[in-house]
């Protein structure tokens, strides 16, 4: 009886960047013995894994070009890009399976190292649990291009982050940030896109262009004198991690003060902007609480303060900020909203000279009164007022006489600040005035705590508010003459204001 033929071994083998002398032993070893060569070409047949190894080869060795379909080219493929190149495997991963059942062994070129974005790994998951298999691994061109560079990527704690250029814009400018280190590879034809981010990430000074790293057609060039036409899809930019000393030491040039708003509560809620000027900052200012919400990043400094202090936490951070500090003060919702943006630049105008030289910009947040009027349907669906019943910073005769300005003009209302510990007084007066001018049956919401994990919704109406049910934490919306209740199918209650205010007699 004839022995069942023993199956071939599948190899991944890892060439390294492009240089054959930095083909590892091992990976020559196999290359030389195995009786199968597959490696991936273009349509011209030209392959760059092949050209590396190609005076290793031996004649009696079976060689399998692996001929894309497509690379960037539009296809007509009934799947699209992905369907072509499924299928594209599918049916390589079949004839390479016919060479291991004849007992051949196969060794699959990969460039740079094989799982570390090589096309070999599409194939292991193929095969890998139906055959032995070996991966040999290769030096990646991230290393490669470091080398050729002369440049250190990471020091100690500084964090390597290697990045697609297939992201959009605003992806990359999300995960960009001046205290780490970063690769960003398969440039081609995106390498406008990530030029403009990398550009308004303020990362542009720092990053480094290399193509085909290695190679006997490296090129190594300035990023402002590439040409977006002439860039090979074997390109990448490198930026290096700051260096220690650098990274949290006093500049002499003037610093940069951010004031950003985190949003009411998820963290779903922070903008890429927002994130990006956290991660940039070497210090971060703010409320404890809000600060409590911003993720920790090695290195930077954190000055918590009472939320009844802002002149003084906003002047603190721009003597930092003076010192050639990168500084981010810490809003929630909207800064430029009952926030801390108007602090900052109060203090600014009242203060020396020298903070007037500082490069101060304001981050945008999702306001708390958006996100509790999503919540509930639309009710600031036509014009609306925002008042604070706080009376700390202006007096309660203002409060009162706009009030009755905003419900005789028929506003929606969005009240910040409406009680306190301090004040529980403040509300129910408030809330005279308003029934001075509106229908008892005016819908009314209170939004405690939206996007947080005690978020709670109460639908209600002017007449049958209570106060008891507020405190600091709650948004009060109050609807307009107009403002609507609507229930759907399933139950779930809405209101909104319509965009057309309707005939005057509605109105009234």
């Amino acid at each position: 009886m004839n022995e069942a033929r023993k199956a071939g071994r599948l190899y991944g083998v890892g060439l390294g960047p492009g240089d054959p002398e930095l083909v590892t032993l091992k990976a020559l070893r196999v290359v030389k013995q195995a009786q199968v060569i597959a490696y991936p070409a273009a349509r011209h047949g030209q392959s760059n894994a092949r050209s590396i190894v190609q005076s290793e080869l031996v004649s009696e060795q079976i060689e399998l070009p692996m001929i894309y379909p497509v690379t960037t080219e539009l296809t007509d493929h009934p799947g699209g890009y992905e369907g072509a190149i499924s299928d594209f495997y599918d049916e390589m991963a079949k004839q390479i399976a016919v060479h291991l059942d004849l007992g051949r062994d196969v060794a699959i070129l990969c460039e740079g190292d094989p799982f570390f974005y090589g096309s070999y790994m599409y194939l292991h998951d193929r095969l890998a649990h139906r055959f032995a298999t070996e991966v040999i691994p290769g030096v990646p061109s991230i290393m490669g291009a470091a080398a050729r560079l002369g440049t250190p990527l990471v020091r100690r704690d500084t964090e390597l982050v290697v990045l697609p250029a297939t992201l959009s814009e605003n992806e990359l400018i999300a995960r960009l940030n001046r205290s780490s280190a970063f690769a960003i590879i398969k440039l081609g034809r995106n390498f406008t896109k990530v030029k403009n981010a990398l550009v308004r990430a303020g990362l542009f000074d720092r990053a480094l262009f290399i193509e085909r790293a290695t190679m006997a057609s490296e090129r190594i060039a300035k990023l402002s004198e590439v040409d977006p036409l002439d860039v090979a899809y074997f390109s990448l930019i490198l930026i290096p991690g700051l260096r220690e000393t650098h990274q949290n030491s006093v500049s002499n040039d003037a610093g940069r003060l951010t004031v950003v708003g985190l949003g009411p509560g998820s963290s779903d809620w922070i903008t890429p902007e927002a994130s990006q000027a956290l991660s940039d900052a070497t210090d971060l200012v703010g409320y404890h609480t809000y600060l409590d919400r911003v993720a920790v990043t090695p290195g930077q400094c954190r000055y918590g303060s009472d939320n009844k202090v802002e002149a003084e936490r906003a002047r603190h951070a721009l003597s930092l900020a003076e010192s050639g500090r990168r500084v981010c003060v810490v809003s929630s919702g909207d800064p430029g909203i009952f926030a801390m943006a108007s602090a900052v630049l109060e203090s600014v105008e009242d203060g020396p000279a020298t903070w007037r030289s500082l490069d101060i910009h304001i981050v945008p947040g999702l306001s708390a009164m958006q996100a509790a009027a999503s919540r509930v349907g639309a009710p600031l669906g036509h014009d609306f007022c925002v008042l604070s019943l706080s009376d700390r910073l202006k007096p309660w005769e203002i409060i009162v006489k706009r009030l009755h300005a905003a419900a005789s003009a028929d506003f929606a209302l969005a009240i910040y600040n409406p009680v306190s510990s301090e004040r529980r007084w403040q509300l129910t007066e408030a809330q005279a005035i308003l029934a001075q001018h509106r229908s008892p049956e005016t819908p009314v919401v209170l939004a405690r705590s939206v996007g947080r994990a005690d978020e709670k919704i109460v639908f209600t109406d002017l007449g049958r508010l209570e106060v008891s049910q507020v405190d600091m934490q709650t948004l009060v919306l109050v609807g307009s003459s107009t403002t609507r209740k609507l229930s759907l199918s399933n139950g779930r209650q809405l209101i909104y204001t319509p965009r057309s205010y309707g005939t005057l007699s509605d109105a009234k």
